[in-house]
């Protein structure tokens, strides 16, 4: 059978648009071709704080090729933050240029826009700036002081959690940190930018469409019905292209000041200044439970930083207030301003790293209660969400915790800690619980029948993005499944802010609202054809467009949660299963074995979903065992600003990684029966390293990344 041929869901066929990106035919936000076009290049403060008090653009200005040279002293005036600490959303204004304040090491302070982007990079190069510089918070121990509660993060508690400790035979108390990690994506975020007259177009590297056009509209107050943005390819993102960055700002700027259109891409090493970041997270864990170990207790206190203008949180404590059954919990959440670059959201934003400071702590009291770590979590298994009391739409943790030892072979996992060896390398095995909120957002979409040849030919349309995970493909065999049609007569148009709206892609609500609002117009179409035909028994299509005596019709559909949604916690699960070879001298360690299993509703292809899981297993090793931004301790510029020492894994890295589906449909997340996976695939990978990386050597490590000087440490000190 040619899977290509298949029709509907749940067959792993190939993607629809691969052809065109190996064959450098699918066209990403600096590839359009652009009459007229110019480039500009971003300028990058030198210091952390402070204001500029003299800039010298003149011998920028002389440079053959340039045209502007846009400062902070002749930029546009923008719409502004009306407060200090603004909430930072998908959908914030960006101001850029608009005062002499520097708040962090790298923020634009300058463009310069030429004929050729060689000419727009030197000439930035010529622009000079002088400074009065003042101290920064830099220092992450110093500026604990100032540490405040978020105004739109309250904290959570149920019970108490004193009393819990105190009931408790057994306690754990312990910190574990997660540092500053960048995005990265393979496309580098690039505008395409025209204003012409009244009208704003832009090709644009970002995730959620409408929500971009909110912002240029906002940022430059004019009408959102004049800004359109499209962006049918996007290269990657993991959060980073959720929201327009200033770098589009800035492109819409200049192609406003000299009347042409505007290539702006930021440079890999502005990728770590000016795209925002993950955040380091301190977590300090505390958790109470019985000798037989049922949980009595569990607290979850984070202090993270944001920037010393916006405000973002990541939600450290979501996975702690709802994965286990504990009637006394509380999660806490504080930043600290500090003069480094706004974070933001980057994959699984909370549940990456909370999972990691959740399911190590949780590997640690297993141990201490001398209880298998999965028998420990099966143990406090619930089925109704704790933090809200609503009932799960589904919950198969336990099914993917057994049948993830039964597939990995968790028997042979040494009881005792560095107990295991094979040659010079000791062997360990760890284990992790994960969830992910399975987010189903308001969604709509517009298909177009034709009856071309005895065969009806659709396509589909929304404003939906594809960042790599697959929706075109998705999308393609949705259509396929509700007009019974071949995927091969089904064509998808996606990223244009013309098109009907949808929530774009993030949060992994991608699959779930993308399809179903892919159904519900499809729905449309076959009630308005019986309409026009007269027909009320199922037929097929092409049937219908020739009893309606159509060879066209347009339909639009729009999906949304229902009540039943409402009243339940919806979420997807999961396992992952590591087993690490860890040298005995030298501390290195390999990861021999991956293994996740999942729970995440039904499947709409099996060969894309594959993908976005092992895609996940591999960023959640990323944060165990390489990445790590670390800030210059005098000038706050990030040390690591390039691949040359900002470390991601690569293939010698990695064992092979099995996934596995639990059979599932849930009805009651939406009528497909989808839940995402997206982000499902990072979360908590971390822990699982780490507790493997313990059950080989005895030594717990709290800190990442899991580096073999911080093993052989470990060694030294318990020596």
């Amino acid at each position: 059978m040619n899977l290509n041929t298949s029709k509907g869901t749940g067959n792993p066929i190939d993607r629809v648009e691969g052809k065109l990106k190996v064959t450098g035919m699918a066209k990403y936000a600096s590839e359009f071709k652009v009459k007229n076009l110019v480039y500009a290049q971003g300028i990058n403060s030198t210091i952390a704080k402070g204001r500029i008090t003299a800039i010298d653009t003149a011998e920028a200005e002389a440079q053959p090729g340039v045209l502007a040279v846009i400062t902070y002293k002749n930029a546009e005036r923008l719409a502004q933050y009306d407060k200090d600490l603004h909430p930072l959303s998908t959908t914030s204004i960006q101001p850029v240029l608009q005062s002499d304040q520097v708040h962090y090491y790298g923020e634009y302070v300058g463009l310069v826009v030429a004929e050729t982007f060689e000419q727009a990079q030197y000439a930035a190069r010529l622009v000079k700036y002088t400074y009065a510089q003042e101290t920064p918070d830099i220092d992450f121990e110093a500026s604990k002081g100032k540490a405040y509660t978020p105004t739109e993060q309250s904290d959570y508690s149920r019970g108490n959690v004193a009393e819990g400790l105190a009931e408790a035979d057994v306690t754990l108390d312990e910190t574990y940190v997660t540092p500053i990690e960048h995005h990265h994506p393979m496309e580098l975020h690039a505008i395409i930018g025209s204003w012409n007259g009244g009208n704003v177009q832009a090709y644009a590297s970002q995730q959620m469409i409408d929500n971009a056009a909110t912002t240029i509209a906002d940022t430059f107050q004019i009408d959102k019905k004049n800004v359109r943005v499209m962006s049918p390819y996007v290269g990657g993102g993991f959060g980073s292209k959720l929201a327009a960055k200033q770098h589009v700002i800035l492109a819409l700027m200049a192609s406003k000041a000299i009347n042409r259109p505007v290539q702006l891409t930021v440079s890999r090493n502005q990728m770590f200044t000016n795209t925002n970041l993950r955040q380091r997270n301190e977590q300090r864990i505390k958790i109470g439970a019985k000798s037989d170990g049922t949980l009595t207790a569990l607290s979850h206190d984070t202090l993270s930083h944001t920037s010393t203008y916006e405000q973002y949180q990541e939600a450290c404590g979501t996975v702690t207030k709802m994965l286990y059954k504990t009637p006394n919990n509380s999660v806490t959440h504080r930043l600290m301003p500090m003069n480094l670059q706004s974070p933001f959201a980057m994959r699984a934003p909370g549940e990456a790293t909370g999972s990691f400071a959740l399911e190590s702590a949780m590997d640690e009291m297993a141990f201490k209660l001398n209880m298998d770590p999965i028998a420990f979590r099966i143990k406090n298994d619930t089925q109704v969400d704790p933090s809200n009391g609503k009932p799960f739409s589904s919950r198969l943790l336990n099914e993917c915790l057994r049948l993830g030892a039964k597939e990995f072979g968790w028997e042979n996992r040494p009881q005792k800690p560095a107990s295991k060896s094979e040659g010079n390398w000791l062997v360990g095995y760890g284990v992790s619980a994960a969830s992910r909120r399975a987010p189903y957002m308001k969604t709509s979409a517009k298909v177009i029948l034709e009856l071309k040849n005895d065969a009806v030919w659709a396509t589909l349309q929304m404003d939906a993005t594809d960042i790599g995970t697959g929706s075109y493909t998705i999308l393609a065999q949705t259509v396929s499944e509700y007009l019974d049609i071949p995927v091969e007569q089904v064509d998808v148009e996606l990223g244009d802010s013309e098109y009907p709206v949808t929530p774009g892609s993030g949060g992994s609500w991608g699959a779930a609202s993308f399809a179903n609002g892919a159904r519900a117009a499809c729905e449309q179409a076959l009630k308005d054809l019986k309409d026009k035909a007269g027909e009320t028994a199922a037929t097929t299509t092409v049937a219908l467009m020739k009893a309606a005596q159509l060879s066209t019709l347009e339909a639009e559909g729009t999906a949304e949660p229902d009540e039943e949604y409402k009243a339940h916690s919806v979420f997807s699960f999961g396992a992952n299963f590591t087993e690490v070879w860890v040298d005995k001298d030298t501390g290195v360690f390999r990861i021999k074995r991956m293994l996740n299993v999942a729970s995440c509703g039904k499947i709409l292809n099996p060969k894309t979903a594959f993908g976005q899981i092992i895609g996940g297993c591999v960023m959640g090793a990323g944060m165990a065992i390489a990445e790590r931004t670390e800030v210059e301790p005098n000038f706050g510029n990030f040390i690591t600003r390039s691949f040359a020492d900002y470390h991601v894994p690569v293939n010698l890295d990695m064992a092979n990684i099995d996934v596995v589906y639990l059979p599932e449909e849930d009805k009651i997340a939406n009528k497909m029966g989808i839940k995402g996976i997206g982000e499902l695939g990072i979360t908590s990978v971390a822990a699982s390293i780490a507790n493997a990386v313990f059950n080989a050597t005895g030594k717990r490590m709290r800190d990442l990344p899991l580096t073999p000087e911080k093993i052989f440490v470990k060694k030294e000190e318990a020596a």
